[in-house]
């Protein structure tokens, strides 16, 4: 794929955007007209009903992106837009259904594998036509770990969409970062395409904070959580020597809620069921506003994560100095900092809930 000019891009995106925010206002008026509601209760965030199932503004506008990337490409890069379309119509449609009248657990985690498997699966294939066997049995354990950790992104991106905004801007910080990375690398083919990712993301924000009127649902934080995945792996592969950029945007994310999933294991709690143990949870249960633990959360991206980044990749920005150990050092820092961070935060909102109680 070569890439598209500044005013081509433009354009492009423009109309991923105004699609994505039309879709997203008719969702709004069908959730309404169906009664698609998420209702208040002890394991959810809000105090009122409110319509849910407004990501599929989402979706629709990163399909269309990629029909777009499909018809203005030619050859291979032209069909690698389709195993990502079927991946992101799988989760979307898991999640549409569970948003409509619920689904398993498992039947959602297998159609998610499912997904993951379609998007990924080419990758030995292709490996064992070009290089044989033996080759592609060292990079089985590599597709492992992909498929796993596209998974895995799926399923946290959903545990964290439980607040106004929170979702929307943390996938909007990431997309923007990796689009702006690889775009002052060079590489603008894949800063493009997660260009693309934004702006289909950026729609639906007004809808969703600082005071939401819809929630994005399942279709929507699935899909997101897939994308996220999607835009890691393309930075990867763009930056080897700092390929860990990528997992750093993340930290914020990754950190809370895999604490928390561990955190529940240890202690014998149904870690699958649904909760609001998550520190973004526990931060509103302590009467922040939805907007203030959102801000926290971008707040800890522009002052820790974004500065890391720049070191991490200082390369890209004073020729000669050169990036070391794929960046391993600043996520071993930031992940080091964010786990600190999450320990203490934790303990400080579950002992002001005993004092609360104990006052009361």
């Amino acid at each position: 794929m070569v890439a598209w000019s500044v005013t081509a891009f433009s354009l492009v995106a423009l109309l991923v955007l105004a699609v994505s925010a039309g879709v997203t206002a008719w969702s709004l008026a069908y959730a309404r007209r169906r009664n698609l509601l998420d209702q208040p209760g002890q394991r959810r965030s809000h105090a009122m009903p409110m319509p849910r199932g407004g990501g599929i503004g989402i979706v629709t506008g990163a399909l269309l992106g990629n029909a777009v990337v499909f018809f203005w490409s030619d050859g291979f890069d032209a069909w690698m837009t389709l195993p990502l379309s079927a991946a992101i119509v799988l989760v979307a449609a898991v999640g549409w259904i569970d948003d409509h009248r619920g689904l398993a657990a498992r039947v959602r985690f297998a159609v998610h594998c499912l997904a993951a498997i379609v998007l990924f699966l080419w990758l030995p294939i292709m490996d064992f036509a070009l290089n044989g066997a033996g080759n592609t049995l060292a990079f089985i354990p590599l597709t492992l770990a992909v498929l796993f950790a596209t998974v895995w992104s799926i399923n946290l991106h959903n545990f964290m969409d439980g607040i106004d905004g929170l979702l929307a801007t943390q996938a909007l910080f990431v997309f923007t970062v990796l689009a702006a990375l690889c775009a002052i690398g060079g590489r603008f083919v894949e800063a493009e395409r997660i260009g693309l990712f934004a702006a289909a993301t950026l729609a639906f924000v007004p809808f969703n904070f600082p005071r939401a009127r819809i929630f994005m649902g399942d279709v929507g934080s699935g899909v997101l959580g897939l994308l996220v995945a999607v835009a890691v792996g393309w930075q990867m592969l763009a930056f080897p020597v700092a390929m860990a950029s990528g997992l750093i945007a993340c930290s914020a994310f990754v950190v809370d809620a895999t604490a928390t999933l561990l955190w529940r294991m240890v202690r014998g709690r149904r870690w699958y069921s649904a909760h609001r143990e998550h520190l973004y949870q526990w931060l509103v249960r302590g009467g922040r506003s939805h907007v203030r633990v959102t801000g926290m959360y971008m707040a800890w991206n522009l002052v820790v994560v974004v500065p890391v980044l720049a070191w991490t990749n200082r390369g890209l920005f004073t020729p000669g100095t050169g990036n070391t150990g794929m960046g391993v050092e600043g996520l071993v820092f930031v992940y080091a900092l964010a786990t600190l961070a999450w320990v203490i935060g934790k303990r400080h909102c579950i002992r002001a809930s005993r004092r609360r109680l104990s006052r009361s």
